[in-house]
């Protein structure tokens, strides 16, 4: 209903776990780190077990599965099972579905225990002396019971002399880990490999993943939620994305429904009476009154020991300030008005973004130039991006990116700020932390926090990079050469994988196979998973892997 009103090509905030719009905070890389760690082939395998994600309710863990799930590998057989209320031969029937493994007796609906296993362990046998290796997914898994998990744990029995032959993926919420601790499954507690528990995503990243759902659902204008609308929407959600999701959704349509372009507070809060209930509006409100009636009494009960102690000092004819002083040391003196103390150089302040745009220009020449000293470079007369035939740097430009896209690209480029109607102009980001970014321009430097950010910022961005030797514009299936190689190498890097170890890596060429694990690295990436190696694909792999490059400042300075 509002995607035309706020100028969308899908909506953004679907409760669906589609992996396009994937946020990878830290913790979600983690977590996806952990499941790609339970999955290998031949000598990268883990040797078998358990691995273990667990996490509250809406905080992504679907989400992160059906993703891990696109970037297995192909020699890797999947069964997953999503309804784990299951009886143990119920479970084990359908283990041999999802592994399409044909049990004789199965059709009779005579088959026991010992057939499903039998034939399971066959299966296995025959995948891994075909260098296959096997992984069984399990979602919900909290729900198990106990004997299912016993029959769980008896299939990782099944084994070679040098190896487990089945890996298994638990995901559920955190009474998984509290029915794990329990003195009857602590066999299989101990051959749980990896565990990683999933929490929601902190006040920034809160921010951060509703720009992200919004630019990969088309948007491309300032963020139509005001900075206290943010806020709010975090106080109510506790940072779960689910939540977040219901809640932003049902703002924007508030505000389309009373034709206002942008979000406050006040719609927020009436969005959330309806999706959560007027409880959870009052509950948010009762918790701030609350803190507020505990940090008063605080305050009381520190003026009452203060008093306390004056009497006591005063009672045994002691010095009372000297003795105040031992109890509790007062903070530093402020210096004397005429004592040396630093000046930082001048710099706008926090959230001063209108004063920060009457400073800087807007010849995007100067910038690039500006731009182009951080990569200890300098440019020759003319325009910029028409002489890098004479560097080993090319321009690019982007239109669409979002600051999540920035902060995973991690290096400066160009910006260009307006506010309103006024002039554009140009900076140099150097910097973006969890609050604030940091512009620069020549020996000016402004610091604004990211919701002024997004409120002057378009989502233009330029800045060089680095293509890998042979790289052309126009690469297309069959395409090879020295770019595809340094491609197919970066990709292993990233997956683990030895140089060398694989003799199809040897002359790769761009085919279906390398263009689903470009696609996979995309959609990690929050990029466009097309397949197709672009400069942003390209850039995304030097960074991770940490090649020298000038970055973005995570922390300020």
């Amino acid at each position: 209903m509002y995607s035309e009103h706020f100028g969308l090509s899908a909506d953004p905030f679907s409760i669906a776990p589609d992996p396009r719009y994937l946020f990878m905070s830290e913790r979600h890389r983690e977590a996806l780190a952990h499941l790609l760690y339970g999955v290998g082939v031949g000598e990268h395998a883990v040797g078998g077990g358990f691995v273990l994600l667990t996490g509250d309710i809406g905080t992504g863990k679907t989400t992160i599965c059906r993703c891990f799930l696109e970037q297995i590998p192909p020699l890797c057989h999947v069964a997953y099972i999503f309804n784990p209320k299951l009886t143990a031969i119920e479970l084990l029937q359908s283990i041999c579905e999802e592994f399409h493994i044909n049990v004789p007796k199965a059709n009779a609906q005579s088959a026991s225990a010992k057939d499903y296993i039998d034939a399971l362990n066959a299966f296995l046998l025959q995948s891994h002396a075909a260098g296959h290796s096997s992984v069984l997914i399990i979602d919900e898994a909290q729900n198990l019971h106990s004997e299912v998990l016993e029959q769980l744990r008896l299939l990782t029995n099944l084994e070679t002399n040098e190896r487990k032959l089945l890996q298994i993926v638990l995901i559920g919420q955190p009474e998984l880990r509290t029915m794990l601790a329990r003195p009857e499954l602590e066999q299989l507690a101990q051959r749980v490999i990896a565990r990683f528990h999933l929490d929601a995503l902190n006040p920034a990243e809160s921010l951060q993943y509703i720009e992200h759902r919004l630019a990969i659902a088309g948007y491309t204008g300032a963020l139509p939620f005001d900075p206290r609308a943010v806020q709010r929407i975090h106080q109510l959600t506790g940072g779960v994305p689910r939540r977040i999701n219901l809640l932003c959704g049902r703002a924007l349509l508030g505000a389309w429904a009373h034709g206002q372009s942008r979000v406050d507070r006040a719609v927020v809060d009436k969005a959330a009476q309806e999706v959560f209930g007027p409880e959870s509006v009052r509950a948010s409100g009762r918790s701030g009154v609350y803190l507020g009636w505990l940090a008063g009494a605080a305050a009381l009960l520190a003026l009452g020991l203060a008093a306390y102690l004056m009497w006591q000092d005063a009672r045994d004819g002691a010095p009372t300030q000297a003795k105040t002083n031992t109890v509790a040391p007062a903070a530093a003196p402020l210096p004397a008005a005429s004592a040396a103390v630093p000046v930082p150089p001048p710099a706008a302040a926090m959230d001063d973004g209108v004063a920060l745009l009457a400073q800087l220009p807007s010849d995007m020449g100067n910038a690039w130039r500006d731009l182009a000293t951080r990569w200890n470079i300098t440019l020759p007369p003319g325009e910029p991006c028409q002489v890098h035939d004479a560097l080993p740097l090319q321009c690019y430009r982007a239109s669409d990116l979002s600051l999540p896209q920035l902060r995973r690209l991690g290096r400066p480029g160009i910006v260009s700020l307006q506010s309103g109607n006024e002039r554009a102009v140009v900076a140099v980001l150097t910097g973006l932390g969890e609050h604030s970014a940091t512009l620069q321009m020549g020996t000016l430097r402004g610091t604004v926090s990211l919701a002024q950010l997004a409120r002057l910022w378009r989502g233009d961005f330029a800045t060089f990079w680095r293509p890998p030797p042979g790289y052309s514009a126009n690469l297309h299936d069959g395409s090879s050469g020295p770019a595809i190689e340094w491609l197919a190498r970066a990709l292993d890097d990233m997956d683990g994988i030895a140089p060398g170890s694989d003799p199809v890596h040897a002359a790769p060429t761009l085919d279906a196979t390398l263009r689903q694990r470009v696609r996979a690295f995309q959609r990690a990436q929050g990029l466009k998973a097309d397949g197709q190696p672009g400069p942003l694909t390209f850039m995304q792999l030097e960074s991770a892997a940490a090649t020298e490059q000038p970055r973005l400042q995570t922390e300020p300075r």
